[in-house]
């Protein structure tokens, strides 16, 4: 908080010099008023917040090449940022000619495009559990002998996020409000052809490195604390601020939760995906959750106006 820079432009690096020294501290029997007074309790726009939720799946896998298996990648070296012939600069590679062009797209990835590359990092039993893995963007991966990889998010091909659970209820598929997580997973085994072509829809890949600390780890480089730490958009809310959401039709999410990471379909003001942990009361948690509600963002004291202020 005290040095990284603040792309919301809600908060400066100094703001929050008080404040952590304070927190250092500070009792915890005193939380409550040490969140209360030391901070202006803002929204950003409306403050009208949309939550999901996210958890930290735990799928089969092998450390070495099954039949049937599908491999888990790091992060390729040709994965880079530049400038394409448009003038537009993001993750992208460069081709024979030298050109910046946009990165492969999942179908392209899971039809051999970095096969042979010496980039697997293991090799996922089931291609859904492993789709479902990227979504959340860490997890467990459990082999034969019992023991486990804790893998987290090291890089994504610059796609853009394809939502699959919007596309089957837009498709008249899935009803409204029925497109959680589990039905749709039982839909893509029910139709395999058609659910595999329904995942290649997202054309956003994700490329995993192993944990061997605790995790999983946020944007932030530091774990994320189950029913505590949310995903944000950073470029409205700072990362590491306190939140509060209130006002909401699911009541589990009412409370401080922490912005100490980010997603691919996290995007825009008073968006939040809030973390549950692992386990099946997590996935269900998780998996289930579409909340609506209210956002207060905590800043410290003195400086709320910067967030009245913006557009």
């Amino acid at each position: 908080m005290k040095s990284r820079t603040d792309a919301s432009g809600l908060t400066q690096a100094g703001d929050w010099q008080g404040l952590c020294a304070q927190a250092a501290s500070l009792d915890s029997n005193f939380a409550p008023g040490f969140f209360y007074y030391g901070f202006d309790w803002v929204k950003v726009g409306d403050g009208r917040a949309f939550a999901t939720g996210y958890y930290e799946p735990e799928i089969e896998g092998s450390r070495t090449q099954q039949p049937g298996y599908i491999p888990i990648y790091r992060q390729p070296p040709d994965l880079v940022r530049c400038t394409k012939a448009d003038g537009t600069t993001g993750r992208g590679r460069f081709d024979a000619s030298g050109a910046c062009v946009l990165y492969f797209t999942r179908a392209e990835i899971e039809d051999g495009a970095l096969a042979g590359k010496g980039l697997e990092l293991a090799w996922a039993k089931d291609p859904v559990d492993l789709f479902f893995l990227e979504i959340q963007g860490s997890g467990r991966i459990r082999f034969e002998d019992g023991t486990v990889m804790r893998v987290g998010y090291a890089g994504q091909n610059g796609r853009d996020y394809v939502a699959i659970g919007r596309l089957l209820r837009d498709r008249g598929i899935l009803p409204p409000g029925g497109a959680n997580m589990q039905s749709i997973k039982d839909w893509i085994r029910a139709n395999p052809d058609q659910g595999r072509e329904l995942m290649r829809e997202n054309l956003s890949y994700v490329f995993f490195k192993e944990l061997t600390g605790p995790g999983p780890l946020g944007a932030l480089n530091v774990p994320v604390t189950p029913h505590t730490s949310v995903a944000a958009d950073p470029n409205y809310v700072p990362l590491g601020a306190p939140i509060y959401l209130g006002k909401a039709d699911r009541s589990e999410i009412e409370g401080l939760w922490i912005a100490q990471d980010t997603g691919g379909a996290i995007k825009g003001p008073n968006r939040f995906d809030t973390f549950w942990g692992a386990g099946p009361e997590a996935v269900a948690t998780a998996g289930g959750m579409s909340a609506n509600g209210e956002a207060l963002i905590l800043v410290p004291k003195g400086v709320g106006a910067r967030a009245l202020a913006r557009p």
